[in-house]
């Protein structure tokens, strides 16, 4: 089998998908995205496909080796986001050549079902309660929060207090039988966040994310980890093994590897190997799109250390674009009672609406992060 063809979709909401063709017929999915740069992947993506062309798909160590080592510059979001692509395509083709979903090629299941949570309450977290409610009410078991909106150096205790004030609305909705992850997004400096973790402790979440900057690591994080008994949670913006070590070293209890952004399949596969070796679970961060998501639940089926899987159905910035619109048949994204069942179809597990694609591409789109400022105008976090 040799690699024919390499096609790149930007459809809405943000999303860039690849299709590698091959001269069997067999075709593979990936998705290779960073939000907001797109576009720049997109121009990566291409560049790569010279080493790929005219070679055996089922390679895929040994792709990964040359996509990733085969420059002098190497990693980064962009070259891994785009290294991603081709990994979730050439597992795809693997598991479509051998019938077989791709988690079987990984091990085969250590789980029948897998778990997966929620978002509430948009980037400027608001209505918390009903939202909530209404999850609750669809069955899931577990949410995730945003702790606040902009957040200064040292916030003022009214501002912390309000952090705290939603997030019991939050627990209050959920009761003690489900579970409340708060993510901080990076927007707290490493003294909020030693703070606010402690003040969160009596929540009880399952766990706090993203505390601090992933460039501020190091004692910072530490410092973080070590100020409260809540689980720390880090990794979206982190893009190999080699940086999830210190941050497994500084004593966080979840990696959030994302699988769009992290290498592929194959280099999450071996963070959560290292994270195993911590005693930390792996939780990815998937607020992207249906071949991101399908790449996500193999890895989980396949990990004896996952916790929960992050999905992005409904998710606020889709803006009506679902990711189940690129899909032939929505039912591996049906998720009874918080949970998402074993897919038992070949590759990723799902078959991409390929006319759906390309009629979204003729529009394609632009999405950029926003930009936030605080009340002096200096920048904020988003």
């Amino acid at each position: 089998m040799k690699i024919t063809g390499i096609e790149t979709f930007l459809v809405a909401p943000r999303w860039l998908f690849l299709k590698v063709s091959t001269d069997e017929g067999i075709s593979g999915w990936g998705e290779p995205v960073v939000e907001g740069r797109a576009e720049t992947v997109r121009a990566a993506v291409h560049e790569l496909a010279d080493l790929v062309i005219g070679q055996d798909p089922l390679r895929i160590e040994d792709h990964w080796q040359v996509l990733r080592r085969g420059g002098f510059y190497r990693g980064g979001p962009v070259l891994s986001s785009a290294l991603a692509g081709f990994d979730h395509a050439f597992w795809d083709i693997a598991g479509k050549a051998r019938s077989a979903p791709v988690h079987e090629l990984l091990g085969g299941p250590v789980r029948d079902k897998v778990r997966v949570y929620s978002w509430v309450g948009g980037d400027r977290p608001a209505a918390i309660r009903e939202a909530v409610t209404a999850q609750v009410e669809a069955g899931f078991t577990a949410v995730k929060m945003n702790v606040s909106g902009p957040m200064t150096a040292i916030a003022s205790p009214a501002e912390a207090d309000a952090a705290l004030a939603r997030a019991w609305e939050a627990r209050e909705a959920l009761g003690p039988d489900r579970d409340l992850a708060i993510d901080f997004h990076g927007r707290a400096s490493p003294a909020m966040a030693r703070r606010l973790v402690r003040m969160l402790e009596e929540v009880r979440p399952m766990f706090i994310e993203e505390p601090v900057l992933p460039e501020t690591q190091g004692n910072a994080l530490a410092s973080v980890v070590e100020a409260s008994t809540a689980p720390i949670a880090m990794g979206e913006r982190l893009y190999s093994r080699w940086e999830f070590k210190p941050v497994l070293d500084a004593g966080v209890a979840v990696v959030q590897p994302d699988p769009s952004h992290a290498g592929g399949i194959s280099e999450v596969r071996r963070i959560a190997s290292l994270a195993e070796i911590y005693g930390a679970s792996l939780a990815p961060h998937c607020p992207l799109g249906p071949i991101s998501l399908a790449a996500s639940l193999q890895l989980a089926f396949a990990t004896p250390n996952f916790l929960i899987q992050e999905q992005s159905v409904r998710l606020h910035y889709n803006g009506g674009a679902e990711l189940t619109n690129y899909l032939v048949d929505t039912s591996p994204f049906d998720f009874v009672d918080g949970y998402a069942n074993r897919p038992m179809g070949p590759g990723l597990g799902i078959e991409v609406d390929e006319d759906a694609v390309r009629r979204a591409a003729e529009i394609g789109h632009s999405w950029r992060s926003p930009i936030w400022r605080h009340e002096d105008g200096g920048f904020a976090e988003w």
